[in-house]
């Protein structure tokens, strides 16, 4: 079974939407530009990291490449059956299942960037990662600790983020490095992610979660908040608000993922710092982080369906093999599908070529190949990310 997970702040990085520039799903970046008023290409493109680092564009960044990332998966016909994100991811996640429209997002990950800022200049703080200590230990010094600091992220087993006022922070990295902690290493963050510092953001973000549809997730999406799957909207309104004060059970979040059975985690999204906690929490599954539209297919080799073993061809199952060239076009949105006409069956399709429209909306191929047949049938009504054709790259 497959999960898709989705970073949080701190995996951007300068010039990230640079290799994505000529696929198809770019287009997502003028409508999240449309719907915050800000300039996302400039901030995919050309900003530098100071730039990058802070609160707003961060969150907002990484979210918008996130689904394009997904975007671009989808197109190849490739969906999970689950969806996890790391503090901010959790509203990528929240989107792929269908629980958050794109536009409503963009807009929701916008005001909590802006909120998360004003909190910060409010009551300043900052964040270290303790290495090497159990869950229990880091939790009992940061109790014992003159001053506010609190456990922000489970991240995986040994790996623990305190958070919290800058003296009380400091005090604790000591502590922890006296009862036997591995490495203590301050982040580059101007304020405490996931504590009470928080409160003033979270009042804010609270609001517009209230007045954003929220519908009931495809498939299982886990929360932050308790490292539990849930399905109920009014729940998860309350889980969104409550999370910036509350920490990121990510340990816990992969616990119960492989409880259920995942085993394939793929991470859509700048970075690959949760395919790193995956394999820290269990080696045996199967990871990979998409980046780059070259990542796309790794993706493909990794779900693709082996051959059919000796036995089975005994047996008389040949069943059915996908190569690695394999490539579906799927549909950018919903409508009747009307297909180019003349187009043939073993015709070479170049990247970008007009296959057809679904309603009013062009349908061009990712990538170039040879049009190894159709799915959809002349004016068959189709849904987003259905697929249309099968080309096969040559």
């Amino acid at each position: 079974m497959i999960v898709f997970t989705y970073p949080g702040q701190g995996s951007q990085f300068s010039g990230m939407g640079s290799s994505w520039m000529k696929h198809p799903s770019w287009e997502l970046i003028e409508e999240a530009s449309d719907a915050t008023h800000v300039d996302l290409k400039e901030l995919l493109l050309n900003s530098d990291e100071n730039s990058l680092r802070q609160t707003e564009n961060a969150q907002l960044s990484t979210f918008v490449l996130s689904m394009l990332i997904l975007d671009a998966v989808e197109r190849l016909g490739i969906d999970s059956t689950g969806h996890a994100g790391h503090s901010l991811g959790e509203y990528s996640a929240l989107t792929a299942s269908g629980a958050l429209d794109f536009f409503d997002a963009v807009q929701l990950v916008q005001i909590r960037g802006n909120a998360m800022k004003k909190a910060i200049e409010e009551k300043p703080g900052t964040m270290a990662a303790v290495l090497g200590l159990n869950d229990s230990e880091v939790e009992g010094l940061c109790s014992q600790i003159d001053g506010e600091v609190w456990i922000a992220n489970y991240n995986s087993p040994g790996q623990i983020v305190i958070a919290g006022e800058h003296s009380a922070v400091d005090k604790a990295s000591d502590a922890a490095r006296e009862i036997g902690a591995k490495k203590v290493a301050d982040l580059s963050v101007a304020g405490a992610f996931h504590t009470p510092l928080m409160a003033s953001a979270r009042s804010e973000l609270s609001e517009a979660i209230e007045n954003t549809d929220i519908r009931t997730p495809s498939g299982i999406v886990v929360a932050n908040v308790d490292g539990m799957a849930h399905e109920n909207p009014e729940t998860w309104r309350a889980l969104m608000a409550a999370q910036l004060c509350s920490p990121v059970r990510w340990t816990q979040t992969l616990e119960t993922l492989l409880k259920m059975n995942f085993s394939t985690f793929i991470e859509i999204g700048p970075g690959k710092v949760l395919t790193g906690l995956t394999k820290r929490s269990n080696s045996e599954t199967q990871r990979l982080n998409i980046n780059e539209p070259k990542d796309l297919d790794q993706l493909l080799d990794l779900v693709a369906p082996t051959s059919p073993t000796s036995a089975d061809s005994k047996d008389g199952h040949e069943g059915e093999h996908l190569f690695s060239t394999d490539r579906l076009v799927v549909s950018p949105s919903a409508g009747l599908f009307k297909p180019v006409e003349n187009l043939k069956i073993g015709q070479e399709i170049s990247n970008g070529q007009l296959l057809g429209n679904v309603g009013n909306v062009e349908i061009h191929s990712p990538f170039s190949g040879e049009l190894m047949g159709w799915i959809a049938i002349p004016e068959e009504r189709l849904t987003a990310s259905q697929p249309v054709a099968w080309l096969r790259v040559t």
